[in-house]
């Protein structure tokens, strides 16, 4: 298992990978935060490889200098691996090289399945940005 930075050629696997995991509502909004955030900055863009397959995706973004977990998909086959875990670990440590103020999860009802594996891993109800405002890879 490996986690790097997304690449151009992960285009075509990330989005068949988005389509599986995600509902057609929660792909639709993901795709269009996922161009914003390659064209701003796509290094915190991760991929997760297993054997050169894209086996998961983690969205993040910078926003008013906090960091923000905007989407994270695992494929059906490679989860309970650890795989969440070590996408989560890796943007964070992006996070911290940039040096935000806070690093926040967005809890919208697409993720609100997953927040528990946050939670394991130390985040705290505190830690989950329920928006009143939009981020800016969302809202433009």
């Amino acid at each position: 298992m490996h986690v790097r930075s997304f690449q151009l050629s992960d285009y075509r696997p990330v989005t068949q990978l988005l389509q599986t995991v995600l509902s057609e509502i929660c792909y639709d909004e993901t795709m269009e935060a996922f161009g914003r955030q390659l064209s701003w900055d796509s290094e915190l863009v991760l991929v997760a490889t297993v054997d050169n397959v894209i086996a998961g995706i983690i969205i993040g973004t910078i926003d008013r200098n906090r960091g923000y977990y905007y989407r994270i998909a695992v494929h059906p086959d490679h989860r309970r691996k650890g795989i969440g875990k070590l996408l989560i670990t890796s943007l964070k440590q992006r996070f911290e090289q940039r040096n935000v103020s806070r690093i926040l999860i967005t809890a919208d009802e697409h993720n609100e399945p997953i927040l528990s594996l946050y939670e394991e891993m130390g985040y705290a109800t505190q830690d989950f940005f329920r928006a009143f405002r939009q981020l800016s890879i969302v809202n433009g």
